[in-house]
């Protein structure tokens, strides 16, 4: 399973891990994701979604239909 937030679209950076001698090796950086159960209330049902912690702030803050409703409409 791709490491991606479904609400904001972070995925996976990668980049250099340098050291105190300027020594560049490659690393990753994952993104915040935890498993949650949402309450949809319009359908009446539990949602278990692999989401990022700004994800889940921003569903608490635009309200869960609306946040589900702007993922539907990006895929």
């Amino acid at each position: 399973m791709a490491k991606i937030c479904p609400i904001t679209g972070k995925r996976t950076q990668f980049g250099n891990k340098v050291s105190h001698a300027n020594n560049k090796t490659r690393r990753r950086w994952e993104p915040n994701l935890q498993w949650k159960r949402i309450w949809v209330p319009s359908e009446n049902r539990f949602v278990r979604m692999r989401i990022s912690a700004r994800g889940l702030r921003t569903m608490q803050k635009v309200g869960v239909d609306a946040a589900l409703a702007s993922l539907k409409g990006r895929s």
